[in-house]
C-alpha cells in the first residue's frame, strides 16, 4: 500500500479537466466538493485550512506531511490491517485471510522545485482469520488445496510529491501511460467541526508481470485490473499548525487486484479485495509488535527507511514474478465453479 496520490490522467480526461479547471478533483470522474460543513460551524483552524484548498502548493505539502517527515532525519510509520476477501460471481462475498503490516518513510532534502522525494519500504502478512496468527500455509476453499503463503515485502516504492499530479507507477516498464500536467489540487472536504478528509485512489490496467504461458496456476490472466482507495481522517488543528513537520492520520485503505498469485486460482473468475484500516505515526510503538520481531530477526532492512533513492519501485505482483517460481501444473485441482461451494459465514466472527 503506497499512497501513491490519486492520478487524473487515469480516468476520462476530458471529465477531471472540466472539474480540475474549478478547483475540484475526483475519481472515475465523479467531483468531490472540497468543502462539506458550513463555515459557522467549522473551527477557526478549519476555515484557514479550506482557503488554501485550491493552492497546488499547498496541497503539495500537506499531503507530504501525511506521507513522511519533511526533516529528512526523520522516519514516518505506516500501519494497516484488515482482511483479504474473495469476489466471485453467483455467490456471496468469502472472508479469505487477514492482512496486516506497516511501513517506514523518509524524504530526501526538498528538491530545489519545492518538490518531495519520499522513500519507501513495506511490508504485509497475511494472518489467519480465527487466531490471528501469521499464515506458512493457507486451505484454499475454492481449490481444497494447502498452498504456500507468500508475504509481500516491497522494496523500495519511491514517488515525488509536487505541485502537479505525478505520473502513474510504471512497474518496471509495465504502465508507460503519460497524463496531462495538472495542479496537484486534493479533494479535501470538512466534517463536523474540527475534522479534515481526504480521498485518494488510482484505477489501473495496465499488462501483468505474470504471463499466463508461464506462470499457468500464478496467473489471472495477461492484464493486471488494479485499483486502491485511501481514506485519511485529519486532525484540522494538526494540518494548520504549520510547526509540525509531520501530521499523524486515520483512515481506510481497500484494493481491488487479481487473485493473489500464492492462491494458484489461474484465470478462475473473480478477484479479492481487500478492506481495511490504516494510519500514519510518528513511532514505531504502534506497530504490530510481532511483525516488527519477525522483521528484526528475519528481514531488519524493512525496520528502517531507505536513505538513498534507488529502483525499480514495484508492486506485490512484480516482486512476486522476480522472486518466485512457478508452481507445477496439477491436473487433479480443479476450482470449484462459482455458485456450488457452501455459503460461508455471513459476517466475521472475533
Amino acid at each position: 500500500m503506497h499512497h501513491e496520490p490519486f492520478s487524473p490522467g487515469l480516468i476520462d480526461r476530458r471529465a477531471f479537466l472540466s472539474s480540475a479547471g474549478a478547483g475540484l478533483a475526483g475519481a472515475a470522474g465523479l467531483a468531490l466538493l472540497p468543502a462539506s460543513a458550513g463555515a459557522q460551524n467549522v473551527s477557526d483552524a478549519a476555515q484557514a485550512l479550506r482557503a488554501r484548498f485550491a493552492d497546488p502548493k499547498w496541497n503539495r505539502d500537506a499531503f507530504a506531511r501525511l506521507q513522511a517527515n519533511l526533516d529528512p532525519k526523520k522516519t514516518k510509520y505506516g500501519w494497516y490491517k484488515g482482511v483479504v476477501l474473495g469476489v466471485r460471481p453467483k455467490e456471496q462475498v468469502r472472508p479469505l485471510v487477514g492482512f496486516e503490516g506497516f511501513s517506514v518513510a523518509r524524504f530526501l532534502p526538498q528538491n530545489p522545485d519545492g518538490s518531495w522525494r519520499k522513500l519507501l519500504r513495506e511490508v504485509v502478512f497475511f494472518r489467519d482469520l480465527r487466531s490471528g496468527e501469521i499464515l506458512d500455509r493457507w486451505q484454499n476453499p475454492y481449490t481444497g488445496e494447502s498452498v504456500r503463503v507468500v508475504h509481500t515485502f516491497n522494496d523500495p516504492f519511491n514517488f515525488t510529491i509536487s505541485e502537479f499530479f505525478p505520473d502513474p507507477p510504471s512497474y518496471g516498464g509495465l504502465i508507460t501511460q503519460k497524463p496531462p500536467r495538472i495542479p496537484f489540487r486534493l479533494p479535501w472536504s470538512i466534517a463536523g467541526r474540527n475534522t479534515l478528509l481526504l480521498a485518494t485512489d488510482i484505477h489501473l490496467f495496465y499488462p501483468s508481470a505474470l504471463k499466463p504461458e508461464q506462470w499457468p496456476r500464478e496467473s489471472a490472466g495477461p492484464m493486471s485490473q488494479v485499483s486502491e482507495m485511501f481514506r485519511y481522517v485529519i486532525r484540522a488543528e494538526d494540518m494548520a499548525d504549520e510547526k509540525k513537520t509531520s501530521v499523524e492520520y486515520h483512515g481506510t485503505w481497500n484494493r481491488v487486484t487479481p487473485w493473489l498469485p500464492w492462491m494458484l486460482m489461474g484465470q478462475a473468475e473473480g478477484h479479492v479485495l481487500y478492506v481495511g484500516d490504516m494510519a500514519g505515526y510518528e513511532s514505531m510503538d504502534y506497530l504490530p509488535q510481532d511483525l516488527v520481531e519477525y522483521c528484526r530477526k528475519n528481514a531488519p532492512k524493512f525496520l528502517e527507511a531507505p536513505t538513498e533513492d534507488y529502483g525499480p519501485s514495484l508492486s506485490s505482483i512484480e516482486n512476486f514474478a522476480r522472486n518466485q517460481k512457478p508452481a507445477p501444473v496439477d491436473p487433479t485441482i480443479k476450482v470449484a465453479p462459482p455458485g456450488t461451494l457452501p455459503p460461508g459465514p455471513l459476517r466475521m466472527q472475533p
